[in-house]
Formats: structure tokens, C-alpha cells, sequence
């Protein structure tokens, strides 16, 4: 019977408290695997998939392996723990040429033989059968798995499919990213989700000033990001009317770093509003003008909750690689402006003084106007 084998890895020091992340991970699965019919089980440490159609099976694969807290997947063949059958399968397995090496794990110490013997003995019946392949035992071309359960049942397999690892969502609380159209806050998403966090997406519209496909764009990208946070819920803010208001009352350098606190603002009262503990940001140390210390210092000061960053000490070049890893890139790079890209400064303050900053926003009715964007909220829920 053809089966997938599941393992995880981080729940594995998690002691007492291991029941709860395993049974979020096992929600988690399910989850993904909700169109499908299958038989599931767990097998000491690990956990197994039977009795689905194989026409399903890289669609099974595909889901499972983006599930944080996985750390890998192999498609094996399950059969009884008798060295007869195990030789058998393990042919179905074996390459016709190059290096290779059977590794056995005999969990079921009841088994009649030791693992070195029966790696030996299954070997030589792979060899028998293919007299083009050669021993390698410390770096084979190939690798041929035995996996000897204590149900009585065996695994054989080849393949270790890597998995995303970390966290399972769920696991580390929750959390609001501010969502944009580029290539940086999808990331942050995906970073954060991976250490377990549950996501909600805030993102900051400014029409007419930015299109509806800029808007579009945006809900994709969650889309996309939902492959592996689970379910995505964006609040889209009207900010048009704080951007005309920081435009036409604050000093053209100063417009990056005054949007950047309505935003964190606005950001933290949604976070309150569905009992988030936290507001995360996709920003890079040093990368634009709002991202230097001073910058990030002023926009933290208007916070009280975490703020997190995950991508803080990335360069691009690592970001984009990441984007790219989870598909988000090519829609991160369309041409829709977002609103950060509208009204900016020719020079913007790069070293921003609080003072300075609090001097120049106090021109500002902040409340009405962090009202008024809380008033204008649209919640998409990302089917």
C-alpha cells in the first residue's frame, strides 16, 4: 500500500507541552487536506497518510509539505515487517546504475534481525537485480530507506522530501502585518507564520491615488501568503484622507515619517479589535529613508504593542529569494503603485529627531483621523 510518511521536527523539544503543538499541527493538515479522502494515523513520531486516491498524489504532497511544522515528507510503499516482502519492495526502489546504500531503522526490536543485517541482506538483493550498481556507503548516489514499525508494518522508500519546518500556525499567538504591495511585507507574513503565528493583513489604500488594481494586487498576495498561514483576513483603510491632511498641513520632508505612525496607529487599534498581541512590518534595516534607526525609533514611539520585523537584517537579495520561494514575487513586482509611492518627498528626512517629528504632527487632529480610517474599513476574508 502506498502511504506518506509526516515528520515533524521543532514539537519534538517541546516536553509537557508537546500534545498541544502536535494536535494544532494535526488541525493544520486536516485542513489543507479538507477536499480529499484519506485514512490518517500517527506512528509513534510521525504521522501517516493511506488510503487516498493516487491520482491526488503531488496535489497531497504540495499541501502537506507547506504546512509549518513539517519538517519532511517521503511517498513510501507499506508492507508486512517479513524480509521476504521488504526485499521486494525495496527493488521497486532501487536504481538501475550509479552508487547506492540501503540505511534500515528497526523501531520493532522484535524483528529477528539487526538493522546492519538486514541493510546487508536487503542490499544484496538489490545488487543481484542490478549488477550496473556499485556500494557506496558514505555518500551514495541513491539512498534505499527500511523503516520497521512496532505495528508490524514497514516502510520502504527513497525519497526525503523537505518540508518548510518551524512552527505550527496556530502555536505562537497572533498577529497583524501590514500588508503592502511589495515585495518585503509578504515575506514578513510567511517569516512570521513560520514560527507559529496566526495572521490577520492590514493594508492602506489611497484612492483615487492608487488604483483598484494596486488594491487587487494586494489581495492576491494574500492569497498567496495563505497558502501557508491558513486563512487570511485583510482590512483594507481608506488613507487617503491622512495622506491630503499630512500633504497639505506637515513639511514635505517629513511625509514618510508621519504616514509611517498613522499607519502603526491604525495598525495597533486593529490588532486590539481582534485580540492580536502584536503588529508586524516588513522593514529592513537601512533599505529606504522611513527605515533607519532614527526612523524606525519615531514610528515605534507611537506603539504599545511588540512590533516585529522579522526581515530587519536581510538585504534584498535574500528577501527576494524568499519571495521568490513562496511564489510571491512576480506579483510583488506588477506596476501598481501603493500608497507609499504617492506624495513623496524629494528629500525625505532620513534621521528623523522625535521631537522634531511630534512638532511637526501636532499640526495634525490624530484622533479624527485615525477614527475616521478605523470608520472606513473593508474586511476581505481570502477564500
Amino acid at each position: 500500500m502506498k502511504v506518506i510518511i509526516i515528520r515533524y521536527g521543532e514539537i519534538h523539544l517541546k516536553g509537557n507541552n508537546r500534545d498541544f503543538f502536535e494536535s494544532v499541527l494535526v488541525a493544520n493538515i486536516r485542513k489543507v487536506l479538507a477536499e480529499y479522502k484519506y485514512e490518517f494515523a500517527r506512528s509513534n513520531a510521525r504521522y501517516v497518510i493511506r488510503s487516498f486516491d493516487e491520482m491526488y498524489l503531488d496535489e497531497i504532497v504540495d499541501a502537506v509539505k507547506n504546512v509549518f511544522g513539517v519538517h519532511s515528507l517521503s511517498i513510501a510503499e507499506e508492507v508486512d515487517s517479513d524480509l521476504e516482502q521488504i526485499c521486494q519492495t525495496a527493488l521497486l526502489f532501487a536504481p538501475s546504475s550509479g552508487t547506492f546504500k540501503v540505511n534500515t531503522n528497526r523501531a520493532d526490536k522484535r524483528f529477528p534481525m539487526p538493522s546492519m543485517k538486514i541493510s546487508a541482506e536487503v542490499g544484496g538483493v538489490i545488487l543481484d537485480h542490478n549488477p550496473a550498481l556499485k556500494v557506496d556507503l558514505l555518500n551514495p548516489q541513491h539512498t534505499v530507506s527500511i523503516d520497521i514499525r512496532e505495528n508490524g508494518k514497514t516502510f520502504v522508500f527513497s525519497q526525503v522530501i523537505k518540508a518548510v519546518n518551524g512552527m505550527p500556525v496556530g502555536t505562537g499567538g497572533k498577529g497583524i502585518v501590514m500588508l503592502s504591495g511589495g515585495i518585503d511585507s509578504p515575506v514578513a507574513a510567511y517569516m512570521m507564520a513560520k514560527r507559529g503565528m496566526s495572521l490577520r493583513a492590514v493594508h492602506f489604500h489611497s484612492f483615487p491615488y492608487t488604483s483598484m488594481q494596486a488594491k487587487q494586487k494586494v489581495l492576491d498576495l494574500a492569497k498567496i501568503v495563505k497558502k501557508y498561514t491558513l486563512r487570511m483576513t485583510v482590512d483594507v483603510v481608506s488613507f487617503t484622507e491622512i495622506q491630503t491632511a499630512i500633504h497639505e498641513k506637515c513639511p514635505e520632508e517629513y511625509m514618510i515619517t508621519i504616514m509611517r505612525r498613522f499607519m502603526m496607529r491604525i495598525a495597533e487599534r486593529i490588532a486590539r479589535m481582534n485580540s492580536a498581541g502584536a503588529v508586524i512590518t516588513g522593514e529592513s534595516l537601512g533599505q529606504v529613508a522611513s527605515q533607519t534607526l532614527e526612523s524606525i525609533t519615531s514610528t515605534n514611539s507611537v506603539a504599545t504593542i511588540p512590533v516585529f520585523r522579522p526581515l530587519i537584517g536581510f538585504d534584498k537579495d535574500e528577501i527576494i529569494e524568499i519571495s521568490q520561494k513562496i511564489g510571491a514575487f512576480e506579483t510583488s513586482i506588477l506596476p501598481y503603485e501603493d500608497c507609499c509611492t504617492i506624495f513623496l518627498p524629494k528629500r525625505p528626512v532620513t534621521k528623523p529627531r522625535l521631537s522634531a517629528v511630534e512638532k511637526v504632527e501636532s499640526a495634525l487632529d490624530v484622533e479624527t483621523l485615525v477614527n475616521n480610517a478605523l470608520n472606513s474599513i473593508e474586511t476581505v476574508v481570502i477564500e
